[in-house]
């Protein structure tokens, strides 16, 4: 034990002295916190629409009143001269609504009054939410002029009722985060120690490779707790989140996340003996993967199945259930506990791995 101490100590000790890589390292992760907060949003607001009213009657300027009370559209003007496919072409507008004439007649008669939306397609998933809110504002504008129905449906939204984007982005963008950073710094110091040949001090010194590897380990795992305490500090009030139950699993959970992620930086370093490609190996895997197919920007369920089997090796993929769950739903062990056994079990792995590649090479003595 002292030994492995001791290795951490020097660890820290060296990377203290470089006060740039500290400030980066504890720096860099706030810096994409907020860039992912203020950048990355699921909800679809103040989209311009552009309205042509033919009928032009008390009850086509209530719906357009409608329209124009709703967060997702912006009611925009249409300049003159331009025509509807000029202004979709420009971008000056992203939908756009004809009411034809008779509207009003049509609705005290009890007849069916269609409106025209034209919405953009070129971006498909804006596109159907902005068909979906056109729906859903058309029916609520219908049913103010019909009878009561005898069936009346009440929703009720359980775990986000205000429907905030943030309260999903946010704890995927703390895993995101934290899946970068502390593996990068691990592996940069285990590829550095192969650059420069210092490698060679610690074949011939009398530390086994499994204490090398766990001082290695113990020394940026305090590092990336320091990184998790700042994340955190900065990430609740910027996404608004609260704990919605017992916050052990989450904190639990972090330990055994941050553990598994700073022995998967050494297991890179270890395997890598240049710097250069230490960095190319994890941005590739702990950024890309746990970007695109950790659940993070999209389900599952999505991905098809060919590729979908990967997300089971992405770490993040785990700590992003377990950190939603905390600030969302608030299942506790129950919903999470498979994703700590699952960290765990990739974080030993990782560690063995290391440990076979430090092990064929160390000098006994």
């Amino acid at each position: 034990m002292k030994r492995i101490l001791a290795q951490t100590r020097k660890e820290l000790t060296q990377l203290f002295r470089d006060r740039l890589t500290v400030l980066l390292a504890l720096l860099l992760p706030l810096i994409l916190v907020v860039l992912y907060g203020k950048a990355i949003s699921f909800s679809v607001k103040n989209m311009a629409v552009v309205i042509e009213d033919f009928d032009k009657t008390a009850r086509s300027r209530q719906y357009i009143e409608s329209i124009a009370a709703s967060l997702t559209f912006r009611v925009a003007p249409l300049p003159e001269g331009m025509t509807l496919e000029d202004a979709f072409a420009s971008e000056t507008a992203r939908a756009a609504v004809i009411i034809p004439p008779n509207f009003e007649r049509d609705l005290a008669r009890g007849r069916s009054a269609e409106v025209q939306w034209l919405v953009d397609g070129a971006d498909a998933n804006t596109a159907n939410i902005i068909r979906g809110n056109a729906t859903a504002l058309t029916e609520d504008f219908a049913s103010q002029s019909e009878a009561k129905p005898a069936v009346k449906i009440e929703t009720r939204l359980w775990y986000n009722p205000g429907r905030e984007s943030d309260k999903h982005i946010g704890p995927g963008v703390i895993a995101v985060v934290l899946a970068i950073f502390p593996p990068l710094l691990a592996a940069l110091a285990m590829s550095r120690e192969g650059e420069q040949k210092t490698i060679l001090q610690v074949y011939v010194s009398s530390i086994s490779a499994i204490e090398f590897i766990l001082g290695k380990t113990l020394a940026y795992f305090i590092i990336s707790m320091a990184e998790w305490v700042l994340v955190l500090a900065l990430g609740m009030p910027l996404f608004g989140l609260r704990f919605a139950g017992d916050p052990i699993p989450f904190l639990a959970g972090t330990v055994i996340f941050l553990f598994c992620n700073v022995a998967l930086g050494v297991m890179f370093g270890a395997a890598i003996g240049n710097q250069a490609a230490a960095i190319q190996a994890v941005a590739t895997v702990c950024f890309l993967l746990s970007f695109l197919i950790s659940g993070f920007m999209f389900p599952l369920s999505n991905i098809p199945a060919e590729i979908r089997w990967v997300s089971n090796i992405v770490p993040a993929r785990y700590f992003i259930e377990i950190a939603r769950d905390a600030f969302v739903r608030g299942g506790g062990w129950a919903a999470v506990w498979q994703g700590h056994v699952a960290l765990t079990l990739l974080g030993m792995f990782f560690l063995f791995v290391s440990w076979r590649r430090m092990r064929k090479m160390q000098v006994e003595s």
